[in-house]
């Protein structure tokens, strides 16, 4: 009953508008804002009831290919690989195709995995039991040196573990001492991949169980950079220990990965500016895997660390390429980030990967305010223009 009435009313009024404004209301023919880009927008002179069409576009759009959310998921392959795991829309073939993928899982299983899971085993545990004792010694060159022989021969096993393929490029770039070493972050094998070819100091907070047991054995050869709980969140604790340790240069260069979380592999997204806040050097290195052999992607969302380590020693392999890019600085007036998108473009851009201005922590987090402004604010600019437009109006 009130519907018409309040149509009617509202109708009346748009008539009125636009005759006092000069405005025609009713056009023959208009190009709509679904054809119309950012640049249309700001250069309307008013909103027409047209205009939703451009929000209601961009939502779809978000919703169907969210460039943000499949960040966080496995990579869909071209072609199967003969891993079940990757083949999500499995159906029937051939009898010849499924034979092949049997004896491939007889394989992998029954001849691949005990050799690696050995080899894992023996990795750590050499690991643990060499840097304990080499902490005993006193410090100087000689501890330094058998230090980082351990820490590569170790590395090198656990990296035959997982049977990776690793081609290294630009080894002239490689982090030096008092250095800090940033690279895209895929997976937790991100640190065994890079330490299998140079020495790094390692920046972390302080596990219990096993993994507690290999960091404070391993602290004992090198000095690590590990943080109780509580300090974890004091970002003026955490930037004086990494600086304290870059003035050092008889230390080893510190490897961080700014995004914070793993990210799949296509892309690169937000660096946290902390490491770049610090007036030191810093040295990028580009990450990409072939998924085609085994998917290195850690969906911790997903699976445990025991269960994604079994599912990369069960793989064909894993097969990465490493580029060494040449070290950055900040420039003069350049804020720490500005400086990270600098040194994220540069990586993206020599991994092929794409380059996201998105926080890889809404992998977890919901989306915080700030972004949410920033979309009312260009809302609210195609709406009523800036400032300047109304003065000048």
């Amino acid at each position: 009953m009130y519907c018409p009435i309040v149509f009617q009313w509202a109708t009346v009024r748009l008539e009125r508008g636009a005759k006092e404004n000069n405005h025609p209301l009713y056009k023959p023919y208009s190009n709509a804002i679904i054809a119309k880009d950012n640049k249309d927008l700001d250069s309307a002179s008013e909103f027409e009831m047209s205009d939703i069409f451009y929000f209601a576009r961009r939502g779809v759009e978000s919703i169907m290919d969210d460039e943000v959310t499949k960040r966080f998921s496995a990579e869909e392959l071209e072609s199967w690989n003969l891993l079940t795991r990757s083949n999500y829309n499995f159906q029937y073939i051939s009898l010849r195709l499924t034979v092949l993928w049997g004896l491939g899982l007889l394989i992998r299983y029954g001849l691949l995995l005990p050799l690696r899971v050995t080899l894992a085993f023996t990795g750590v545990g050499l690991l643990v039991f060499l840097t304990s004792l080499i902490g005993l010694l006193p410090n100087g060159r000689i501890k330094n040196l058998l230090s980082e022989k351990v820490h590569l021969m170790c590395y090198r096993i656990c990296v035959r573990a997982l049977t990776a393929i690793i081609t290294y490029h630009d080894s002239e770039n490689k982090p030096k001492n008092g250095g800090i070493c940033v690279a895209n972050h895929t997976s937790p094998i991100d640190v065994i991949i890079l330490a299998s070819d140079g020495c790094y100091a390692m920046v972390g907070q302080i596990h219990g169980g096993l993994m507690g047991v290999i960091q404070r054995s391993m602290v004992k050869a090198c000095p690590h950079v590990w943080f109780e709980r509580s300090e974890v969140k004091d970002r003026h604790l955490v930037a004086k220990r990494l600086s304290d340790h870059v003035d050092d240069k008889t230390k080893l260069p510190i490897l961080i990965f700014p995004e914070g979380t793993c990210i799949n592999n296509t892309s690169v997204m937000m660096f946290k500016k902390g490491s770049f806040e610090i007036g030191t050097t810093v040295y990028p290195v580009a990450i990409k895997y072939d998924p085609r052999f085994g998917d290195a992607f850690w969906n911790s969302s997903k699976f445990g660390m025991v269960n994604y380590l079994l599912r990369m020693m069960s793989s064909w392999a894993i097969v990465c390429s490493v580029w060494y890019l040449p070290p950055m600085s900040r420039e003069e007036g350049e804020d720490a980030v500005h400086f990270a998108n600098r040194v994220k473009a540069a990586i993206a851009r020599q991994g092929g990967l794409v380059d996201l201005l998105w926080d890889g922590g809404l992998k977890r987090d919901k989306v915080k305010d700030t972004f949410k402004e920033e979309q009312q604010k260009l809302y609210s600019k195609m709406l009523v223009g800036t400032q300047e437009d109304r003065s000048r109006s």
